[in-house]
């Protein structure tokens, strides 16, 4: 709805109240690398390490599914560090050279962003991104989840893409 989103964004329950009863048909957004960060993978991997997640007893948190099919785990930021040339931005994260590494995982941290379900995917065809599990839950260290995501992407990665249900992002 806007081009100042970034300058606009807030906080305050009232605003975000006010904005979604005058636009309700407005997509929300969440910026991240401030006080949380998306774990954001393909969604048959992050289905596969989200049920190895639970059922190992670990603190997932929020995770949002989109219909394009991406899977999105929200988690507490990196952190803020001393130097402020010690921030990792999340540009690195979507390098090729990355891809080996950790095949389809992005790390959504500072300058990026992600919706916010319930949000609607751009198009006509109904497309949305929704929880899987709620805000409700509080944010993991990212750290905890890692191991999991990337492995599962590993091994979906692995498979012919030409049959993947999902492509690599660069």
């Amino acid at each position: 709805v806007s081009f100042a989103w970034q300058t606009q964004s807030t906080t305050d329950r009232t605003q975000v109240e006010r904005w979604a009863r005058h636009q309700p048909q407005a997509n929300f957004i969440t910026a991240t690398g401030m006080t949380h960060d998306v774990l954001d993978v393909p969604l048959e991997a992050g289905r596969e390490a989200l049920e190895r997640l639970l059922d190992s007893g670990a603190e997932v948190g929020p995770v949002a599914e989109s219909d394009d099919g991406r899977m999105y785990f929200f988690t507490l930021t990196r952190g803020t560090p001393e130097d402020e040339d010690e921030w990792w931005p999340c540009e690195l994260d979507c390098h090729p050279e990355t891809m080996d590494e950790h095949p389809g995982l992005r790390w959504h941290c500072r300058g990026s962003y992600v919706l916010v379900p319930p949000s609607r995917l751009p198009g006509d065809d109904g497309r949305s991104v929704h929880w899987v599990r709620g805000p409700e839950h509080p944010l993991p260290e990212p750290l905890t989840l890692l191991e999991s995501l990337t492995d599962a992407c590993a091994k979906y990665a692995g498979q012919d893409q030409s049959s993947s249900p999902w492509p690599l992002r660069h």
